[in-house]
């Protein structure tokens, strides 16, 4: 008997409004949106190229993002598959309306990204790793 085997890990965002956050991603980031807000658990499942997203509705507390709440980090990073595709989908959501933190740029880390905000004030980091010295190891 073989190993099973993961093949995907869908990014969970808890949101005050499924729809509006649902719709940022449609209309801003170009995600396909399957809505399920009649389910007990009001979400919408976000789709694009291989990444995996799902809204789910606040039923307490106060959603606040990671850079307001711990003064740090982001609460999503999608990485295309290259570093010149950086570049591309900024374009792209710059163009639809995308309210921009920092426009690309090569990071101290190695990644060349940009960051940019959502509707809920989540802080999404767009990049590709362009310089695998600080990775030392993990590419070979």
């Amino acid at each position: 008997m073989g190993k099973a085997r993961l093949d995907n890990a869908p990014v969970i965002l808890p949101t005050p409004d499924v729809g509006k956050t649902a719709a940022f991603y449609r209309d801003v980031l170009g995600f396909l949106i399957v809505e399920h807000l009649d389910a007990e658990d009001p979400f919408a499942a976000a789709y694009r190229d291989e990444v995996e997203l799902v809204f789910v509705q606040t039923k307490s507390g106060e959603f606040t993002p990671n850079h307001v709440r711990y003064g740090a980090g982001y609460d999503l990073y999608l990485d295309p598959d290259t570093v010149e595709g950086v570049d591309e989908i900024y374009a792209e959501v710059v163009a639809a309306g995308a309210r921009v933190i920092r426009e690309p740029t090569v990071m101290s880390y190695g990644s060349y990204e940009c960051v940019l905000e959502d509707v809920d004030g989540r802080w999404i980091g767009i990049g590709r790793v362009s310089d695998r010295s600080f990775f030392r190891g993990a590419f070979d």
